[in-house]
């Protein structure tokens, strides 16, 4: 039996991590989990699960959850110190590393120095600090397990792979989100509901954007650069509508291995928690016969996002902070409608391209650099905001 903590447990991939948890009972143990503030669902998962331990950063969510819960196994836990405690406990086997964005950093560093098993779904703690993340796992043994779709596929069709030099080529594969075929200039008068409404994929709403701008393939050939340790020119990212095919691994002998399944994200989940051992879950089968499959290149008016990503992928250091800031500030404010969809890209644009890369990376330095990135972002916000108004 595995004991499981869980970060970010009341999020789209905490709720698929929970699926997969519960259809394998006799294997795995919910031990703990962390939320941000949705109650309802944390008091659900409680009442489901009898987790050991859970932890909230919300002081009043908190003592929503003992008021409820204070005669019951579970205990809850509100400081920083204690969720850490949590994450080196020896009774912790494997840590989910579900948390949305640059919020989740923090908890990935911690659970690198455990040499447990980390299942990552966090992108960006290997984006701004990749250079930092993949060392300390290798030092104190820690194993990393990708559980997005994509890097599980390359995962899975590197199972065999007995040496990088083998590799001649991996395609990362999007589905092109809800603006497939859209050029940049049609993007202007888009809603937050279009772009919240993903084709294939439900998902949390930050990672929505991010694929609806596909911002979020970019992430993901920094990612994989880190994961897999082979420099950006192995990768190439093929628009893919019906994300049935997530990823293709081509071999220096002219054979390719591709990994197929229904877009689901409890299928990569499982094969990360049983360790590419098969367990069982409840899925729908593909239905080969009629099916359709269409690939085509990346958008030619995105190629900057993909420029921007192999930069940070060849230059490393604070270029992924500063990257993975700009498009978090942007994602936020088209959120709070702020801006126009468009916008995204100008403000990405005019954040990477105006900050000072500098290649002396710590946490320290990491933290200093999202900060002063986010000033900068706020500068374009309130220009596109003045922009905004005077066309009006």
């Amino acid at each position: 039996m595995k004991n499981i903590l869980l970060l970010g447990g009341t999020g789209s991939v905490g709720s698929s991590s929970l699926k997969v948890i519960h259809q394998n009972k006799n294997e795995f143990n919910l031990y703990g989990i962390s939320f941000d503030n949705n109650v309802d669902r944390a008091v659900e998962i409680i009442k489901d699960f009898s987790p050991n331990f859970i932890h909230t950063n919300n002081e009043e969510s908190a003592k929503k959850l003992e008021k409820e819960f204070g005669n019951f196994d579970t205990q809850v836990i509100f400081n920083k110190d204690d969720l850490q405690n949590l994450i080196v406990k020896d009774d912790v086997d494997i840590i989910i590393s579900a948390i949305s964005g640059f919020a989740g950093l923090e908890t990935t560093m911690s659970a690198a120095k455990t040499g447990k098993t980390i299942l990552l779904a966090n992108k960006e703690s290997i984006v701004v600090a990749g250079d930092l993340l993949m060392p300390l796992a290798k030092k104190y043994n820690t194993s990393i397990i990708p559980i997005d779709s994509e890097h599980n596929a390359i995962h899975q069709c590197l199972a065999s792979c007995k040496s990088s030099k083998d590799i001649s080529k991996v395609i990362i594969t999007a589905s092109g989100g809800p603006f497939l075929g859209k050029s940049i200039d049609e993007l202007d008068t888009v809603t937050l509901e279009q772009a919240l409404n993903h084709p294939n994929w439900s998902m949390g709403s930050k990672i929505s954007i991010d694929s609806a701008s596909l911002v979020n393939k970019c992430l993901e050939l920094i990612e994989a650069k880190y994961l897999f340790d082979l420099q950006e020119s192995f990768f190439d990212l093929v628009i893919h509508p019906q994300s049935i095919i997530h990823s293709v691994v081509t071999y220096v002998d002219g054979s390719s291995i591709a990994h197929m399944s229904n877009p689901d994200m409890t299928v990569p989940i499982a094969n990360a928690l049983s360790n590419n051992r098969k367990i069982p879950i409840q899925f729908n089968p593909m239905d080969l016969n009629g099916l359709n499959l269409s690939f085509e290149a990346f958008p030619k008016d995105r190629l900057f996002l993909e420029k921007m990503a192999r930069d940070v992928c060849n230059e490393g250091g604070l270029t992924g902070t500063v990257f993975n800031a700009a498009n978090e500030m942007a994602v936020t404010a088209f959120l709070n409608k702020e801006i126009k969809f468009s916008d995204i890209y100008f403000i990405l644009n005019r954040t990477f391209n105006g900050k000072d890369m500098s290649k002396d990376i710590e946490l320290e330095s990491i933290y200093e650099m999202d900060k002063e990135t986010r000033k900068q972002a706020k500068k374009v916000l309130a220009f596109l905001e003045t922009a905004h108004d005077f066309k009006k």
